[in-house]
């Protein structure tokens, strides 16, 4: 007599669905706090959310009494392409959730406009990210999640919030995961932002899982998982070298751990996503590449010196230890130099210009409110009189950026000619007087006199010989 094999429950990190389910509805409903959702619309944050949504899908909607918010952190220098998939993504979470009657909001948030990327690199000329200088993370994505953690854990006490984090995506992720669980319980505290708990539903996961899950099973709110599927793929130009089983019978190709990050970013040396997806077809991302390798050439220890000043932000200067051991005398180097910032503007305009020929559509690398921002502190720090952002815009575009009024200025060009024609005469560096008139006019309504003394003496206390005269000096 044959007996009939018995099915076994499909089982994702040790676990079958219903056990993760029957998990997922009594976190949910063991306290009041509201859950965020970390979603980057990448494979992991998706499958947490599907795994969620469908969890929580199961119980009468009477019952789903607090809010759960996606959360997702747009740091403005993603890839164009994937910030096209994740606002679609966000539009139908929104509209899904509120023909179901669930209570989840999809909210994305976005850096503040004196921290993003363009404003500090192209505005304050810092140099491009390093591993030794990475000030890009932070202000980018930290901040502006950790922002909304905090007003929403102080607006209800405590917020659960849910990573799709697992551990077999490294060592150290691992260790993190264990270090900060609580005993006999399956959150654990946030690293850093107190009244904030960690719920992390796949941790055990391994990637093969995730993609198996997707595929298997529709997304509950309409999304294609095939077409994350197929993002992925070409990612990793177009080579998926992990075979999972989709279906019973049939097989397809996982694409491993390969990621999506901001296009501009020169921490990676050997940048893949982009280019792997410019290899698999989409030719028009090309000037994205062109500019992000502009910004590593920028990064040759050869070349600092060419791109970049011999005075920090803040005026002053530094020598390099490592040479002053070796017995001479080398300056660091501080932030872009003012015309290479101006350079670098121009080319991400014609790239922007570019890419919308090449598309058709109307896709912006750099906002309006950046451009504003980034002239006003030209102005402020450059004594930018010119306006050479709006210039820049004009020559590349053709036509005039509209700006508000206020952000004339007082000074002009021609003020700018006279004072350097006047301070050669009296041997004196005309940035010195064109900063001066500046910081006048920027702290010149200060309720006390002596703020307004203390930062024209600032300026007065930086450094103002030329880099050949400071090397002349300390090499004699």
């Amino acid at each position: 007599m044959k007996t009939k094999p018995i099915n076994k429950p499909l089982e994702f990190g040790g676990k079958s669905l219903e056990e993760l389910y029957k998990e997922i509805q009594e976190i949910y409903f063991s306290n009041n706090y509201p859950w965020i959702i970390g979603y980057s619309g990448g494979k992991d944050s998706t499958a947490t959310l599907q795994l969620v949504w469908e969890a929580l899908e199961k119980v009468p909607r009477i019952k789903l009494n607090k809010p759960i918010y996606v959360l997702s952190s747009d740091t403005l220098v993603e890839i164009p392409k994937v910030v096209n998939y994740v606002d679609k993504s966000l539009e139908l979470i929104n509209k899904s959730a509120k023909e179901k009657g669930m209570p989840i909001y999809a909210v994305k948030v976005t850096p503040e406009i004196s921290d993003t990327f363009w404003v500090n690199l192209i505005g304050r000329g810092y140099p491009a990210p390093t591993n030794e200088f990475r000030w890009c993370t932070d202000r980018l994505k930290i901040d502006p999640t950790n922002k909304f953690v905090v007003e929403t854990a102080s607006k209800y006490g405590e917020v659960i919030v849910v990573l799709g984090v697992r551990k077999t995506e490294s060592i150290n992720r691992e260790k993190t995961i264990n270090e900060h669980k609580i005993e006999n319980f399956r959150l654990s505290r946030h690293t850093t932002l107190p009244g904030a708990f960690v719920y992390t539903p796949i941790e055990d996961w391994t990637v093969d899982e995730v993609w198996d899950y997707l595929i298997r099973f529709k997304s509950p709110w309409g999304g294609n998982n095939r077409e994350l599927f197929e993002m992925y793929k070409q990612a990793n130009a177009g080579e998926c070298p992990v075979i999972i089983e989709l279906k019973e019978g049939s097989e397809s190709q996982s694409c491993g751990n390969s990621r999506f990050g901001c296009w501009v970013c020169t921490v990676v040396k050997n940048e893949k996503s982009l280019s792997a997806l410019i290899e698999s077809g989409e030719s028009w991302l090309k000037p994205l590449q062109e500019f992000r390798e502009l910004l590593v050439e920028t990064q040759d220890p050869e070349k600092k010196h060419i791109y970049r000043d011999y005075k920090r932000r803040d005026g002053n200067i530094y020598f390099l230890r490592h040479r002053e051991k070796e017995g001479v005398k080398e300056l660091g180097r501080g932030p872009y130099k003012f015309k290479y910032r101006k350079h670098f503007l121009e080319k991400l305009l014609l790239a922007e210009k570019r890419i919308q020929e090449k598309t058709g559509y109307d896709i912006s690398l750099i906002s309006q409110d950046e451009l504003i921002e980034i002239q006003r502190i030209w102005k402020l720090e450059e004594g930018d009189w010119e306006n050479s952002v709006y210039q820049i815009y004009e020559k590349v575009y053709g036509k005039s950026l509209s700006v508000p009024k206020e952000d004339i200025g007082i000074f002009s060009a021609e003020d700018r000619t006279l004072i350097e024609e006047i301070a050669k005469e009296e041997d004196i560096d005309p940035k010195l007087v064109i900063k001066l008139l500046n910081t006048y006019q920027y702290n010149r309504n200060l309720s006390r006199k002596s703020s307004l003394l203390k930062k024209l003496e600032k300026v007065l206390n930086e450094e103002w010989r030329t880099e050949e005269e400071i090397l002349n000096e300390v090499n004699k």
